[in-house]
């Protein structure tokens, strides 16, 4: 349960420094918001996602 947590944590950590560098580059693309939505939009869920997951798996360790 342990590791599932660390992956866990990791996986946000990496999606949190995805996310931090291209919604900025999203923004300043020439196709603007309309063309880029759906993407930021899914990483921003999965980010969500992972931090109820962390959580519950926080929740279960404890």
């Amino acid at each position: 349960m342990t590791i599932a947590f660390q992956l866990a944590v990791f996986a946000l950590i990496v999606t949190s420094s995805i996310l931090l560098i291209s919604v900025p580059l999203v923004f300043a693309s020439p196709e603007g918001w309309l063309g880029t939505k759906n993407i930021v939009f899914s990483g921003t869920s999965l980010w969500i996602g992972l931090v109820f997951l962390i959580g519950i798996l926080n929740s279960l360790i404890s």
